[in-house]
């Protein structure tokens, strides 16, 4: 299939920041993924926030495993550098190139498959380093480039297409984060722009491992058992020379809701999410409160969205290991070879 590129008109009052740039200058390539889907929402928002935040998209790398969500970088900031890696391993990336050059501002993207089943190690190591990076997982609780398996952030008791119920527990990485020591912990929902670009724009500027768990739902959840759309019906009853999937446009999904209440999204497939909004008056720099609420109000069932932790005060990776400010490919011979007196000095130290 081929995709045409965006037009490179535009029109000629279209509002600028403080740089003189559009909206239109930190997007990317046209989707491939699913009319409807909550990524695309989620691109839309990364596109806001570098915009209100006078961002030169240059100065922004942004960083990919694999899987839907991973291809999204792909859909914003067409202009940042970016680098997709293998499945689970961008925060191994993510965590050298930060290393290599602290100049940059990093922003690596994921799913729920590529961080908490095969990345789960990397996301953990990531959030206790204090990697300074915005590290966002897109989560939809499936894996949805393979059909709708269940992913390890699915709930318990959660049904899958073919009505088929989750018996394993889920994993919570705000939670996760939060007990590794991440200094923003975040979670949000793809429909809920109000709530999620400040929050972007936030783990952009804070310094350390921030973190964002945003809901993004899954439209290929319509292909269910017993209808004779489904791509496994026409499969069975088809005798055709390849496989092609199509899945059906489908409107985003979308939230509004106050702070301290519970909204209740109906998806795609018939089930309901229920998200609680954080009140105004919740402690955002308590972080045993934070666990406990989270826990609280798993137990009733709500999905909690807002800002649960920050810590001002934290060291990222850079403040930890007292790397030097220049990027590593502006550092001379000097730098880099400082002689024989400071090679005897490290050795001492390590005596």
């Amino acid at each position: 299939m081929t995709y045409l590129p965006k037009p490179a008109l535009r029109h000629p009052e279209l509002p600028v920041n403080a740089l003189g740039l559009t909206r239109r200058d930190y997007e990317g390539s046209v989707s491939t993924l699913c009319a409807g889907c909550g990524h695309d929402s989620i691109s839309a928002a990364v596109v806001r926030a570098a915009f209100e935040l006078d961002l030169p998209p240059h100065r922004l790398a942004k960083l990919s495993g694999i899987g839907c969500s991973s291809k999204t970088p792909t859909y914003f900031l067409g202009k940042a550098h970016g680098f997709n890696s293998v499945h689970g391993r961008m925060p191994s990336v993510a965590t050298g190139a930060s290393l290599a050059n602290r100049e940059l501002i990093y922003l690596g993207v994921s799913g729920d498959g590529d961080t908490a089943s095969i990345g789960l190690g990397q996301f953990a190591h990531a959030m206790r380093r204090g990697v300074d990076m915005l590290y966002i997982v897109e989560n939809n609780g499936v894996y949805g480039l393979t059909k709708g398996q269940f992913s390890a952030t699915s709930d318990r008791g959660a049904k899958n297409k073919r009505g088929v119920a989750n018996r394993d527990e889920a994993i919570d990485l705000v939670g996760m984060a939060i007990q590794l020591g991440a200094g923003f912990v975040a979670r949000s929902f793809s429909g809920d722009k109000a709530q999620l670009v400040p929050l972007i724009k936030a783990g952009l500027q804070h310094r350390g491992a921030a973190f964002i768990d945003c809901i993004s739902p899954c439209v290929a959840f319509n292909n269910h058992v017993g209808s004779t759309k489904s791509f496994d019906y026409v499969r069975e009853h088809n005798d055709a020379v390849n496989v092609l999937d199509f899945i059906t446009p489908r409107a985003a999904i979308t939230a509004e809701y106050a702070p301290g209440t519970v909204e209740i999204v109906n998806q795609h497939d018939g089930s309901e999410l229920r998200l609680r909004k954080l009140a105004a008056d919740y402690d955002v720099h308590d972080r045993v409160a934070a666990m406990s609420w989270l826990q609280q109000r798993h137990a009733a069932g709500e999905i909690v969205t807002g800002l649960l932790y920050v810590d001002p005060e934290q060291l990222d990776l850079h403040g930890h290991l007292g790397t030097v400010a220049a990027p590593l490919n502006r550092l001379a011979e000097p730098e880099l070879c400082p002689g024989e007196a400071a090679l005897a000095r490290l050795n001492a130290s390590l005596r």
